[in-house]
């Protein structure tokens, strides 16, 4: 019998920086590129994409997060022990800055000014007012979308689950349908590593808006988390 080994912490912080990193590279890219009238629909459909290739590549390493809330939201549920949650996070933000550097210089590959590469990475950030719904919509959007986000991974993911293998599927469409539902209100987070990325690159009124983007998830995770762990529990 074949010896089960797990993978090392490295191999998993790897992992989730790989995932992060394809995430935003997905969904950055087509929200800066794509122009079209169709922009929620295929921009929603380009993170799905992102994340269900993600999981299905690395997600048997590392358990395929690639953000922030679903690290919290695990940990909550009794699924990833708290002292993990801190480096998980800590790979998922760089993932996903590399993947926003590299899009800010193929843009500063075309000889774009700098001040235009941050009105471009501002239009593709997260925010509130100011063309994006008010700050209370935004939270409330943000915890909900999140909260049941994180379920979903939580009930595809449970032990004993029907849909395991099609998990990935599953992760990877309904966080298409919350983009769908959230990208005209706030340009869609649900993911602080997605919402750091850009907004480093989008100028200091991005930056001065991220923490909306870190609080909401972070909330609707952790509900998401104790609801799964009564909700999912074998006991």
């Amino acid at each position: 019998m074949a010896e089960i080994t797990t993978p090392s912490f490295v191999r998993r912080l790897t992992a989730e920086t790989f995932g992060t990193f394809l995430l935003v590279f997905g969904v950055v890219g087509v929200a800066i590129w794509y122009n079209g009238e169709a922009k929620p629909l295929v921009v929603g459909l380009a993170v799905g994409i992102a994340v269900l290739a993600g999981v299905y590549a690395v997600g048997h390493v590392s358990g395929g997060h690639f953000n922030p809330a679903v690290s919290v939201g695990a940990a909550a549920a009794g699924r990833l022990p708290w002292r993990d949650v801190p480096p998980y996070a800590a790979a998922q933000l760089v993932g996903g800055l590399i993947a926003a550097l590299i899009h800010w210089l193929i843009v500063l590959s075309t000889g774009m000014p700098l001040e235009k590469i941050s009105t471009v990475f501002a239009g593709v950030s997260n925010g509130f007012d100011n063309g994006h719904a008010p700050l209370l919509t935004v939270l409330i959007v943000e915890v909900v979308i999140t909260a049941i986000f994180v379920l979903i991974i939580l009930g595809v993911t449970a032990e004993g689950s029907t849909a395991a293998g099609f998990a990935p599927l599953a992760i990877g469409l309904s966080l298409a349908l919350f983009h769908f539902i959230a990208i005209p209100i706030d340009n869609a987070s649900l993911n602080p590593a997605r919402s750091l990325a850009t907004a480093v690159f989008g100028g200091v009124d991005s930056l001065a808006q991220v923490w909306v983007f870190f609080v909401a998830p972070l909330i609707g995770a952790l509900i998401a988390g104790f609801v799964g762990k009564s909700l999912f529990s074998k006991k």
